[in-house]
């Protein structure tokens, strides 16, 4: 559409021709509005568009560990620019760390693919690993080809200075109420790490459940048996005293166990951790070699024989809380004759015993004592003594 096509331009010819005064001003008003109707109908183009920086996005979850002389960062690269174009080709990765408010020092330059994940160990040099522990952080600066970058990434903080003695003379022994582990005690202000292994994992649930019944009395092992167990498990000690004992223990089961002691400072609202060497690792089978507590409190209660009733003797003792009871036997003696067992094969369930098998004026010494599932005996409990009274 020319502008000989709008109206507005049609009537701005005919007042060229000789209109009225008034005519010739609410034309020039009316041009304008035309003016303003051609240019919109012209598609001018907006605002220009400044051209991509083609920078890649930060990093923003770096994390940084030390064990020994040696820091590991791991990163995941981003897959877009800060422009939301996807990168195609690799990046060029800037590490660096820096101490206090110092400078970033650059460690090293690799080159990682789009949405990988981002590796590098650094061996300390010798003036970071001495002295006590003090922050260092880690940052990853990610860079286009003409060298620039959105910026460094979050801080990945560690401890630089001596890493703490590694732990020496770990050993391992089997108690009944777990594993006893014991070394060489160092720096009380250091923690130490215990690190646990599971060797022998039970088999599948299916597995178990094809087993026979000896394995319903094998789970009852333990003294806080647990149906299943992580195969890595860390235990931490508050300072380093030289002994610990792990309560979460399954006899039958194998373990190795490894220390390491820790120093801790803090830093960036939180604490930071600095280990030392793993130790040895020290293997032990917790066998369950253990009989149950041994009973307390027995007593013994005579009753006289009745028309209707014989004489008795009951014995009642406080219940033994061993996770893998089987029950109580119960023995009895007159006099200097030996101990004899009257409670039958098999145990009994629950802390009383009933005996019927006595004679008015006779007095009788009773003791008890403690089975588990894998046929484990306590010693006897203290004596108690009764006399049947006469009828």
């Amino acid at each position: 559409m020319g502008l000989a096509d709008k109206p507005g331009c049609v009537l701005l010819g005919w007042v060229a021709r000789g209109a009225g005064v008034r005519l010739v001003i609410w034309a020039a008003v009316f041009l304008a509005g035309c003016v303003a109707w051609c240019l919109a109908g012209c598609g001018t183009p907006g605002a220009p568009q400044p051209p991509s920086l083609n920078l890649p996005d930060r990093v923003a979850h770096l994390e940084a560990k030390r064990t020994g002389d040696e820091v590991k960062l791991t990163w995941t690269m981003p897959k877009r620019t800060t422009d939301k174009v996807l990168l195609k080709a690799n990046v060029d990765v800037r590490v660096c760390r820096k101490e206090s408010a110092a400078e970033c020092v650059a460690v090293t330059d690799v080159s990682v693919a789009p949405a990988a994940k981002g590796t590098y160990i650094e061996h300390l040099p010798a003036g970071l690993n001495g002295g006590g522990p003090r922050p260092l952080r880690y940052f990853v600066e990610l860079r286009n080809r003409r060298g620039r970058s959105a910026g460094l990434s979050n801080a990945a903080v560690v401890l630089a200075g001596q890493a703490p003695a590694p732990v020496v003379g770990l050993a391992a022994e089997v108690r009944k109420s777990g594993v006893g582990l014991g070394w060489n005690a160092g720096d009380l202000h250091d923690g130490v790490r215990l690190e646990r292994t599971l060797l022998n994992p039970p088999a599948s649930k299916a597995g178990q459940d094809n087993a026979n019944q000896d394995s319903s009395r094998d789970s009852k092992k333990g003294p806080l048996g647990a149906p299943e167990q992580p195969l890595h498990q860390n235990l931490i000690v508050a300072s380093d005293e030289g002994r610990a004992l792990d309560k979460d223990i399954t006899f039958g089961q194998t373990y190795e166990y490894r220390a390491q002691r820790v120093a801790q400072v803090d830093a960036d609202g939180g604490k930071v951790e600095l280990d030392g060497e793993w130790s040895a690792p020290v293997r032990i089978e917790a066998a369950d070699v253990f009989p149950p507590a041994v009973p307390t409190g027995v007593e013994a209660v005579a009753t006289a024989a009745t028309a209707d009733t014989p004489a008795s003797i009951d014995l009642n003792w406080q219940p033994v809380t061993d996770a893998d009871l089987a029950g109580y036997f119960v023995y009895r003696r007159e006099a200097d004759t030996p101990w004899r067992r009257i409670s039958g094969e098999q145990p009994v369930v629950g802390p009383a015993f009933h005996d019927t098998q006595v004679t008015a004026g006779h007095k009788y010494t009773y003791g008890v004592s403690a089975v588990d599932h894998a046929g484990h005996e306590s010693t006897r409990s203290a004596d108690a003594e009764e006399t049947v009274p006469q009828s």
